[in-house]
C-alpha cells in the first residue's frame, strides 16, 4: 500500500466559498479493505456487547401442572439445564396431583400470581389430555390463562404431557391436542411429548418412564427440561 502526497488546490465554483478538492491515489482494494476491517470489528464488538446483555438477563418462570411436573422436581431440572447455557432462572410452582387447568383456574391462585407481573414466563401442563374431555379444558382454559399473561406482561408456554406406557397408542391425539392449543393462543410448546414418542419409536427404550410407566424417570424428567428450556429460549 502507498499513498502519493496530497495536492491541494482551490478552483472557483461560481459561488462566494471555494471547494476544497483532495488528490489522493490509493493502490486498488485498500479502502474496501479498510471498511471490511472496521466492519467486523465493530460487529464482534456488537456481538459480545449483546451476548452480555443477553446472558445478565434474570427470567421467572411459574410452572402449574400436576404430578408429572412436580414428580422429580422438573422445576429445578429447567434451572439446571437453563444454567447449562448461561441463564439464569428463578421459578415457582404450583402442581398438585391429578389437576386440570380447570382445577387450577377455579383454585383462583395462578390468577393472583399472575397478577403480580412478576413471571416472564408461564408453563403449564395438564394430562395427558388425549380425550376429548381433556382436550376442551386444555383449549378453553388455556386461553383464559392467555388472557392474563397478555395482560401482565408474560409469555404463555404449553408442556405437552404424554401418556402411560400401556396407552401409548394415545400419543397421537396429546400431541394433536396440546400442538392445537398453543397455535390457537399463539403461546410456545414445549413438544416434550413428541421427542419422548419419537426416542420410543428409534430406541425401543422405554426408561423415560418411571416404576409405574407414567411418571417420569429422572432421565425422563431432564429430557423434559431440556426440551422446555430449548423452547422458551430459541
Amino acid at each position: 500500500m502507498f499513498f502519493t502526497v496530497p495536492v491541494i488546490f482551490y478552483r472557483s465554483t461560481g459561488f462566494s466559498c471555494p471547494v476544497l478538492e483532495y488528490n489522493i491515489e490509493m493502490r486498488s482494494g485498500v479502502i474496501s479493505s479498510i471498511i471490511f476491517f472496521f466492519f467486523m470489528l465493530h460487529s464482534a464488538a456488537f456481538g459480545q456487547q449483546a451476548d452480555t446483555v443477553y446472558l445478565q438477563k434474570k427470567y421467572s418462570v411459574l410452572f402449574v401442572g400436576n404430578s408429572l411436573t412436580y414428580t422429580n422436581d422438573l422445576p429445578a431440572m429447567v434451572v439446571r439445564k437453563a444454567k447449562e447455557k448461561s441463564i439464569e432462572l428463578t421459578t415457582q410452582m404450583i402442581a398438585y396431583a391429578n389437576y386440570a387447568l380447570e382445577d387450577h383456574w377455579n383454585d383462583g391462585q395462578i390468577q393472583t400470581l399472575i397478577e403480580e407481573k412478576k413471571f416472564d414466563f408461564v408453563v403449564v401442563q395438564q394430562g395427558p389430555s388425549s380425550q376429548a374431555e381433556g382436550r376442551e379444558m386444555l383449549l378453553d382454559y388455556g386461553e383464559r390463562i392467555k388472557e392474563l399473561c397478555e395482560k401482565n406482561n408474560t409469555r404463555l408456554a404449553f408442556f405437552m404431557a404424554w401418556p402411560a406406557h400401556a396407552n401409548r397408542h394415545m400419543f397421537d391425539g396429546v400431541i394433536k391436542n396440546y400442538g392445537d392449543a398453543a397455535s390457537t393462543t399463539n403461546s410456545i410448546l414445549c413438544p416434550v411429548g413428541t421427542v419422548w414418542r419419537k426416542y420410543f419409536t428409534e430406541t425401543g427404550d422405554y426408561s423415560y418412564y418411571g416404576p409405574d410407566m407414567f411418571h417420569p424417570s429422572e432421565k425422563g424428567s431432564l429430557v423434559a427440561a431440556g426440551v422446555i428450556v430449548d423452547s422458551l429460549f430459541k
